[in-house]
C-alpha cells in the first residue's frame, strides 16, 4: 500500500515522502495514529501543494534540532547523585525520565525522554553516554556521571549482622 507520511517515522521515511508498506502496518499503526494517509490521486494533488510547506516546516525544526545540540554539546556533562552501596551498586536505576528532568532543571534544555538512548542500564555509580535523537538527521551524545551520594551498607549485609547478634 501506497501512503503519504504526515510526521516522521523512525526507519521509514520523513514527513512528506511516498513509501509503500504493507497493507496491516498502514491500517493498525500509520492510519489510526495519523502519521500517515492513503496515496490517493486527491492525496498526491494536495502533497504536490503542500511539499513547499512542509519542507519548510522541517528546515525549521532542523535549525532548531542543530540548536539545542550545540547546547547539549557546550553543557558537557550532566552529573547526577544517587544513594549507593558499599561496592558501587545504586538503590534503584536512573531511568530515561530522571535523566531529562535533571537536563531540564540543571541545563534548561528539554527533551522527550522517548528520544533519550543509553548504552548500558543506569544502576551503577560511574560514566555513561546517553544518545539523544532529537530529529531523524540530528542526533548528539551526553557523557553522565553518576556519584554516590550516601554510601549505606547493602541490604544482604545487614540482615547478617542482625542474625549474628
Amino acid at each position: 500500500m501506497q501512503v503519504i507520511l504526515k510526521k516522521d517515522v523512525q526507519n521509514l521515511g520523513e514527513a512528506g515522502d511516498i513509501v509503500s508498506v504493507k497493507d496491516g502496518y498502514a491500517r493498525n499503526f500509520l492510519l489510526p495514529q495519523s502519521v500517515a494517509e492513503v496515496a490517493t490521486k486527491g492525496a498526491l494533488e494536495n502533497r504536490e501543494k503542500n511539499l513547499a510547506r512542509i519542507k519548510a516546516k522541517q528546515e525549521k525544526l532542523h535549525a532548531e534540532a542543530l540548536e539545542i545540540a550545540r547546547k547539549i554539546e557546550e553543557f558537557g556533562k550532566l552529573e547526577l547523585s544517587a544513594k549507593a552501596g558499599e561496592s558501587g551498586k545504586l538503590f534503584g536505576t536512573i531511568t530515561t525520565k530522571k535523566l531529562t528532568e535533571e537536563l531540564q532543571a540543571k541545563a534548561g534544555i528539554e527533551v522527550d525522554r522517548k528520544n533519550v538512548s543509553l548504552n548500558a542500564p543506569i544502576n551503577k555509580v560511574g560514566e555513561y553516554s546517553m544518545l539523544i535523537k532529537l530529529t531523524s538527521k540530528v542526533k548528539c551524545e551526553l557523557a553522565v556521571v553518576i556519584t554516590a551520594s550516601e554510601v549505606l551498607k547493602e541490604a544482604v549485609e545487614e540482615e547478617v549482622e542482625t542474625v549474628e547478634e
